[in-house]
């Protein structure tokens, strides 16, 4: 028996390859099928079945390509309704996969569909669940994304209470946990940053699944603080249910080099220009009203929270080399119009370039009570420690909240280390602010000066019975 994970950082994304006798399965594939088809094909193995563990949101699952191309069968949990052809299995239900086997445990809460596979191995030992976004390590999957239900967030997590202790913690401690996500996910909360585990060690460390917890507890302590998903996520989860272009035809329209004229005739048409060279290369110099959005970080997540159209025509100003890796990472949540990349890069612009000013923290530990300091990390980031007199305006909402700035204002921008404030400089110049001020190195640096910071120390006390 073998279980691989293949694990995506930029997405905290873990697939799963499970292969027994010539015979394998695939759990929460990604978009692309290739790397799955070559692992079987190397091991001489077939893709009997795809597993999913509920209609993804944060991603575009690659099972209904890799069903198309392998003859596979895609498998979900009761209650799934996909709309292509798909084994919707029962509660309890087995599937075969060599000598070892697959058990559908349904784990709604999540999800109505969310469902866990039990891998029972070729002694009949219950040896590992697929938990997907049921059960992470240190957390438990949030329970506010299902699609279009009358149920509330109350409700649902009120079903993954019982799915946790009826169907998980009742099985063996020794059990391996591979969860569908790690940390960084926006599906979660407090994720580790492991991803392998096991039952008896959640059972000790994650507070959701403490033995003494009611379920009112459970659902006031899953609920609470559950930032707004990324606007993306709905849309994702009908692509999972729906269907989708081939991954292959995606890539095929994006992977195109585009003359000059070719790539003005398509901005003058609509197309957004998504620059994703590194932020560093971006402030140098950069065509204007482009989108910065650095393939060296976290790409897929801020294109699916700051480009609000899924639909939005896109060309790209991409590093050589990379222009295939970019259109595949945008198809990976579901932005799959993607129309080329300007053929020699940005040294084939014959127009003015725009730059963004740059200041070393540093510089600036004299002056900083003068200045309109933007803090754009996550609340937690804020909340934890952030600058005397800043203020903050978290990028993963900034479209929303564009009018509590003011384009009359100069701001100093700064994230943790520099990423997010280019990308932030970038999107409120496409939105016609002028007077912007990029600090080098973020919170990374600031932390190194003698501006005054505030902290918060925020304890919580966990009342057992």
């Amino acid at each position: 028996m073998i279980v691989e994970q293949l694990y995506t950082n930029c997405l905290a994304e873990a697939a799963y390859y499970i292969e027994s006798n010539g015979e394998a399965a695939i759990i929460d594939p990604l978009r692309e099928t290739a790397p799955y088809i070559k692992m079987a094909a190397n091991n001489g193995a077939t893709i009997k079945y795809v597993f999913e563990t509920h209609f993804h949101a944060d991603f575009v699952s690659g099972h209904v390509d890799l069903a198309q191309k392998t003859g596979a069968a895609i498998v979900y949990g009761p209650k799934a309704n996909p709309g292509y052809d798909a084994i919707v299995a029962e509660d309890n239900q087995e599937f075969k996969i060599g000598a070892v086997t697959i058990k559908v445990l349904h784990t709604p809460g999540h999800t109505q569909e969310s469902s866990t596979f039990l891998l029972i191995d070729e002694e009949g030992n219950e040896t590992a669940i697929f938990t997907g976004d049921t059960l992470f390590l240190g957390d438990v999957g949030r329970p506010d994304l299902a699609i279009k239900t009358d149920l509330t967030k109350e409700d649902l997590a009120g079903m993954l209470y019982d799915s946790l202790r009826n169907r998980i913690m009742t099985l063996p401690d020794s059990i391996t946990i591979y969860p569908g996500h790690g940390a960084g996910s926006s599906c979660g909360k407090n994720m580790s940053t492991e991803t392998v585990g096991t039952l008896g060690e959640q059972k000790q460390t994650n507070y959701a699944l403490r033995e003494d917890m009611t379920k009112e507890e459970f659902i006031k302590e899953v609920t609470d603080g559950i930032l707004p998903p990324p606007q993306y996520f709905p849309k994702n989860a009908v692509m999972n249910k729906m269907g989708y272009d081939s991954f292959d035809e995606v890539i095929a329209k994006g992977n195109r080099a585009l003359s000059l004229d070719e790539f003005k005739s398509e901005v003058e048409n609509g197309a957004l220009i998504l620059d994703v060279r590194n932020e560093f290369d971006f402030a140098a110099g950069f065509i204007p009203n482009s989108l910065f959005i650095g393939l060296n970080g976290t790409f897929a997540m801020w294109v699916g929270a700051l480009i609000e159209d899924i639909d939005q025509k896109i060309v790209l100003v991409v590093p050589e080399g990379k222009e295939e890796e970019a259109v595949t990472r945008l198809s990976r949540v579901g932005y799959d119009n993607t129309l080329g990349y300007l053929k020699g890069g940005l040294a084939s612009w014959d127009g003015t370039l725009n730059t963004i000013e740059s200041v070393t923290a540093k510089s600036i530990e004299a002056t900083h009570g003068d200045l309109n300091i933007v803090d754009v990390r996550k609340p937690g980031e804020w909340e934890a420690e952030h600058v005397d007199g800043a203020s903050h305006h978290p990028l993963d909402y900034l479209n929303d909240n564009m009018d509590d700035l003011d384009k009359n204002t100069h701001y100093h921008v700064h994230c943790a280390g520099g990423y997010r404030s280019v990308i932030t400089i970038s999107l409120l110049m496409q939105n016609g602010f002028t007077k912007l001020t990029n600090i080098l190195g973020g919170m990374d640096e600031i932390l190194k000066t003698d501006i005054p910071k505030t902290d918060f120390v925020c304890a919580t006390e966990v009342k057992r019975g």
